[in-house]
Formats: structure tokens, C-alpha cells, sequence
């Protein structure tokens, strides 16, 4: 554990300063600390909904935004930087001036989880949706377990949960750099006992200039296994076969492919040893996130048949193939996929679950990645599947990342769809999408942003009550 200064009782009286506290991993860290009595602070130059009420609610929301170096004193025992703060932030400099010690989140995170068993979901994509799927068996399963995930689940009060009583600890494995002091990326900090890979398909080329630098990552992830651990990885990823097969002799191997399922009615319904499990969720790619959760909880001794009960009542993570309104014959879905593998997984799980109809599929170029003209080339092909393609980007997101402009003529042609849109306008894309919309019509709407403010929900209500 973080070793705290001897004049103040540990566990009552340790505290912690977050640099950057209105982040979705660090706010959510942040609660998790005040729940442990922890004397927690923090400051943030900006902070987004929903960290704002949720800060709020706890008693943690900073009085003003902005950086106060007042706010760093000798008294504070462990200082937390998150990835939004720049190396010349006046905290940051005071902190540093003042010896105290500084983690980034996930290094603070092993600290606290260092005594236990961890299970690490890692992989360009499904990490969300399988640690997720890990939670929701063992909620359901009654067993006590520490945690750290992506995105808001149902039943789970907050994205963190830290508590010395608990014998595991799950953690979504994020590929992205730790902090701008710890430039390593932040599942090589967590050194699981169980580690999943689920996939490689490249990213963040802000950070890894190439493919090849980009899977050493992984390498690397598989390589900090804790002795005599577990890797859990994807069979259908060349990938990751390559990693698993040069991995440490001491590491046990389980390959997973994408489980035995049919539609029936349309629903998705998984086979196992001669019993039928009704899903909520489908597709192809989530029937792999599900065999690479029940392995996982399959390694602390969880049983598949009480792992696929327990799945028959989840829901999916939010923005996950979300459902936003539905009607007889029309559908409105929401998604995170931004990078190519992640649309066309996503597209081609709604024309499977719905094959017989029309799909209108709109995208947001958001992150740094997507809006790089030379990462451009990689969204060729992606959304050949959906009937009706719209890609969106706003410029003004351009500027913050200091890219080069692009234009809409050079968007359409790196995806190469015929008949595909591009808008920067967000009010033209709401036009496009309500006219296209007919009987028959499910609507996916995939961004690791908002389309530049859309109302989602409202948007889906009106499609919805258009028929």
C-alpha cells in the first residue's frame, strides 16, 4: 500500500491529492478513496458532466476550476496525476518541489491491489464490455471483488471500487500512457495474475507511431504476468497467437474463440452442454468478450453454467451496442466503436441480429487517431455494410488536437463506400439521419464523443415516434 507519513493513522487519516480529478478513470478513483475515509482533494482546469455531479454528490467537486498550487502542501501524503496535466502544471511543480510522492492513477491502483489476485482485461477492443461481463457473473454470483472499469454498469454505484477485505481485483487495461510523467502505458503497471488479450488492431498513433511499436505493447503486457500466471487470449486474432505462442514457459495458455450461439426469433441464444442460455447482448464479437469472461471467472473457480446464468440478465456496459429507443420496426442504437476493427464488429452485429433490415450507420471521427490524415486509410472498407453510411467530425476538435484540417471529400474517399456522407455540421447530420429513416430501419449512431452535442436520447425518441 502506499506508505503513508507515521504521524497519521493510515487507513483514517491518509491524503490524497488528485491532479486532474475530473478525469472518468480519476473521479471515479477520487470516490473510491473518499468511501475509504481517505482526506481527498483535487483540481482540474475542466470538468465534463457526468464527473461534475458525481464529484458533486460525494463532496468533491473542486470549488473553481483551475490549477491552485496552494492546494499542495508537505502535510498530503500521496499525490495522483492524471493524463490531462501537463508537466509544467504549478502543482505538479510544487509537488515535485516539495518530494512528495506522485503516482499515476494505475500505479496507485496496483499499490492498492498489490496483495491480491488480478485479473486484467487488455486488447484494442471489447475491454469495456468483458470486464463488465467479469463483474456482472460475480455480482450475480455473490463474490466480493475489486474493481476498475471503463464506462458506468448497471448495479454498480461507481467505476472503482477499492477494499482490503476483497480477495480479487478486475481491471480494464488501458493501452494509453499512465501520466505525463510516467510515459509507460497503463496495463503495464497492473502485473496480473490472469491477463486477456482480446485483440489488436492499431491505435493511439499520437503515441505509437507505427503498428509494429503498437503490438510490442502487448508483448510487453503479456510479459508482466506475475510467475505462474494465466493468459487468456483471442484464437481468431493473428496477433495475439503470435504473442501467446512466445510467451513465458511458465505462463498457462487458454485460447478462446467466439461462443456456439444461433439466432432464434431474434434473440441470441448460446448452447452449453445441452442447455440453451437466452442473451441479451449479440454478436459475433461479443460472444468472444463472453468466452474470454468465462474463462477469466472460470480461473478463480467459477463454473460455466452459473457464469452463462448469470449473463442471460446483462445488459451491456454503457454506450456498448446500447439501446436508446425501440419500436415495432424501428431500432436506435448507440455505440463506442471509433476505430475501424470496432465499426465494422459493431455494424456487422446488427445486420446479423437484424438481417432483414436497412441499416443507417453514422460514425464520429473524434479521437486523435481518427481526425489523422495519414490514420485515414484505415477506415477503408469498414462500414461497407451498413445501407446508409454518415461520418461526422467537428473541426473545432481538429483545432484542440493541432491537426491538420481535413476536408470531406478526402474523409469519403479513405472510407470508400459509395453513397456514404460526411457532415461537420451537426444540425445537417440530424436532417440526413430523419430522412432516412423509414419503416424498417435500425439506426447506430458510434462515437467515442457526442456528434458535437447531439441529444442521443432525443434524437431516438423523435425517430421513434416519427412511425
Amino acid at each position: 500500500m502506499p506508505i503513508c507519513k507515521e504521524k497519521r493513522n493510515y487507513l483514517f487519516e491518509m491524503r490524497v491529492h488528485f491532479i486532474a480529478i475530473g478525469g472518468s478513470a480519476m473521479h471515479n478513483l477520487a470516490i473510491a478513496l473518499s468511501k475509504k475515509a481517505y482526506t481527498v482533494s483535487g483540481s482540474d482546469d475542466e470538468i465534463f458532466e457526468p464527473a461534475k455531479s458525481h464529484l458533486k454528490a460525494y463532496g468533491l467537486l473542486p470549488e473553481k476550476e483551475g490549477w491552485d498550487a496552494d492546494k499542495i502542501n508537505e502535510n498530503i501524503d500521496a499525490v495522483i496525476l492524471g493524463m490531462h496535466a501537463k508537466e509544467d502544471n504549478p502543482e505538479l511543480k510544487k509537488a515535485k518541489a516539495l518530494g512528495l510522492k506522485i503516482y499515476s492513477y494505475p500505479e496507485f491502483l496496483y499499490e492498492l491491489s498489490k496483495n491480491k489476485i488480478r485479473i486484467v482485461v487488455g486488447g484494442s477492443h471489447g475491454k469495456t464490455t468483458i470486464t463488465a461481463m467479469i463483474l456482472h457473473a460475480l455480482q450475480n454470483l455473490n463474490i466480493e471483488t475489486d474493481y476498475m472499469v471503463g464506462a458506468k454498469l448497471e448495479g454498480f454505484e461507481v467505476m472503482v471500487k477499492t477494499d482490503e477485505s476483497a480477495k480479487y481485483m478486475v481491471l480494464e487495461g488501458d493501452e494509453y500512457l499512465a501520466s505525463t510523467l510516467d510515459r509507460r502505458p497503463k496495463f503495464h503497471l497492473y502485473k496480473p495474475n490472469i491477463a486477456i488479450i482480446n485483440g489488436i488492431a492499431w491505435d493511439h498513433v499520437n503515441v505509437f507511431p507505427t503498428f509494429e511499436n503498437y503490438v510490442e505493447q502487448f508483448k510487453i503486457f503479456a510479459d508482466k504476468i506475475e510467475p505462474d500466471g494465466t493468459l487468456i487470449y483471442c484464437d481468431e486474432d493473428e496477433n495475439v497467437r503470435k504473442i501467446a505462442s512466445n510467451a513465458r514457459k511458465d505462463i498457462r495458455l487458454l485460447p478462446y474463440k467466439a461462443l456456439d450461439y444461433v439466432i432464434e426469433n431474434g434473440d441470441t441464444v448460446l448452447s452449453y452442454k445441452g442447455k440453451k442460455y437466452t442473451m441479451q447482448v449479440f454478436g459475433h464479437h461479443n460472444m468472444i468478450n463472453m468466452h474470454a469472461a468465462m474463462l477469466a471467472c472460470e480461473c478463480i473457480g467459477v463454473k460455466n453454467e452459473d457464469f452463462l446464468h448469470a449473463m442471460t440478465s446483462f445488459k451491456g456496459a454503457s454506450k456498448r451496442l446500447e439501446l436508446l429507443k425501440k419500436s415495432s420496426c424501428r431500432a436506435v442504437f448507440t455505440d463506442f466503436a471509433h476505430s475501424p476493427s470496432k465499426l465494422k464488429a459493431t455494424i456487422a452485429a446488427v445486420k446479423e441480429q437484424y438481417p432483414n433490415r436497412q441499416l443507417l450507420a453514422c460514425m464520429e471521427l473524434h479521437t486523435f487517431s481518427s481526425l489523422s490524415r495519414a490514420f485515414l486509410q484505415q477506415y477503408k472498407t469498414c462500414m461497407d455494410r451498413a445501407d446508409i453510411a454518415a461520418v461526422y467530425f467537428d473541426r473545432h476538435a481538429i483545432e484542440l488536437k493541432r491537426l491538420a484540417d481535413l476536408n470531406c471529400n478526402e474523409v469519403a474517399k479513405a472510407f470508400g463506400k459509395n453513397g456514404l456522407r460526411v457532415f461537420t455540421d451537426k444540425t445537417e447530420l440530424v436532417e440526413f439521419i430523419k430522412a432516412n429513416t423509414k419503416d424498417n430501419t435500425n439506426i447506430l449512431m458510434m462515437s467515442s464523443g457526442n456528434f458535437g452535442g447531439i441529444d442521443l436520447k432525443a434524437l431516438a425518441e423523435a425517430l421513434i415516434e416519427e412511425k
